[in-house]
């Protein structure tokens, strides 16, 4: 995709409902908050939505999502989707609606994601989350949870590298870090690095606290032209690259579990954007366990394979560091619904490039890469975000 046309639309608006235990909102209330933030923010109403992008809510037996957030909604959108590329469709989305604005399919395009994952959450929700994500023959048998695959990413890495429980835990500390300065956030109780390697084992060498969170929410970004967008609201903020990578769908499947499609995803979008890692000044990298942020650094270049654990040391991934990353608190911490948690990874990039992260604004940035991670570290996808 040309810079020319990723760059003829803009990110307009963005917002998110409660996030963490919200019993009292369904997940279509979770949405429509979600949806009347963003569209707040931008200054634009739901009458002047003619595009809308969603991704299905595990928890909700929805024959076609996008169908039924229109009519909660009351849109009659001539451009609609819903999109599924596992934890990567936050990302996914907004380069798909740049897309359709680019191309003429609509004008302003809704992106809304979410569900309440832990108000509904139950033994066979937990069960289906973990063997949906494993072969059905070769490893779904032994029941595996999700942990539990991503651990043998995190046990081959430390064989390999001589990667540390501690500078995973490192990861865990630093991104607690960010969310106690969020209000919204799911936990923002301070942590140390004792904390979680004293935190119950869930699958070696991951604890508790090196594993996402499961939380109610959802989270919307509106995508407008880049023209349009600056006569609005808020300051737009443009998609300057964005890339895809896949490696596998199955872990056991594949070779090299420590190097993921973020090599590719990341690839393209710095040739895309015209940039290198070394000139992003924020990274919103999803979280889902504390291994994938360090084998993620690696992937998209900001450190040579194997160099991840001793990069996250000494505060480098702290506000303040060299490279601030995942400023909101991400899924460790701020919060996980499932495949809306990706999308908090853009807002966050969004409010950093407009320099509205408040307590968590990294000084002057120009540039935010946000990414996002599907499957047992399978699907990625990667946008580069800058000031419009």
């Amino acid at each position: 995709m040309s810079r020319s046309i990723l760059r003829s639309a803009a990110i307009a608006g963005i917002g998110e409902s409660p996030v963490g235990r919200v019993p009292g909102l369904s997940t279509l209330a979770l949405l429509r908050r979600a949806s009347e933030a963003a569209l707040a923010d931008a200054g634009l109403t739901l009458r002047e939505v003619d595009g809308l992008l969603t991704t299905p809510a595990r928890v909700e037996n929805w024959a076609m999502p996008c169908g039924v957030v229109a009519q909660e909604l009351g849109l009659r959108p001539r451009y609609l989707a819903t999109l599924d590329v596992a934890g990567a469709s936050g990302c996914a989305m907004v380069h798909h609606a740049a897309m359709a604005v680019a191309t003429g399919q609509a004008s302003v395009v809704l992106c809304v994601t979410g569900q309440n994952l832990l108000s509904h959450r139950t033994d066979a929700v937990a069960t289906m989350a973990g063997a949906g994500w494993a072969h059905p023959d070769f490893e779904a048998p032994a029941g595996p949870l999700v942990p539990t695959l991503y651990a043998l990413a995190a046990q081959r890495h430390m064989h390999e590298y001589g990667t540390t429980p501690e500078q995973l835990a490192e990861v865990a500390v630093a991104i607690r870090g960010h969310a106690a300065l969020n209000p919204n956030a799911h936990k923002r109780t301070p942590i140390t690095v004792a904390d979680v390697l004293a935190s119950p084992m869930v699958t070696s060498p991951l604890h508790v606290l090196d594993c996402a969170l499961v939380s109610d929410g959802a989270a919307a970004v509106v995508v407008t032209s880049a023209e349009r967008a600056r006569d609005l609201k808020a300051r737009p903020v443009v998609l300057l690259g964005q890339g895809y990578g896949y490696s596998h769908t199955y872990i056991g499947e594949y070779a090299d579990v420590t190097t993921t499609g973020a090599v590719d995803s990341g690839r393209e979008a710095f040739r895309q954007a015209g940039v290198t890692p070394s000139d992003i000044d924020v990274a919103e990298l999803y979280d889902c366990f504390t291994i994938t942020v360090i084998i993620e650094l690696e992937d998209l270049g900001f450190c040579r394979k194997g160099e991840g654990g001793a990069f996250v040391e000494g505060g480098r991934i702290r506000l303040g560091g060299d490279l601030p990353v995942t400023t909101h608190g991400g899924l460790l911490s701020f919060g996980h619904p499932g495949l809306g948690g990706g999308m908090f990874h853009v807002l966050e990039a969004v409010r950093q490039v407009r320099g509205e992260a408040g307590p968590r604004q990294v000084p002057d940035v120009e540039l935010a890469l946000a990414h996002g991670n599907g499957g047992i570290i399978g699907l990625h996808c990667t946008l580069i975000l800058g000031r419009g």
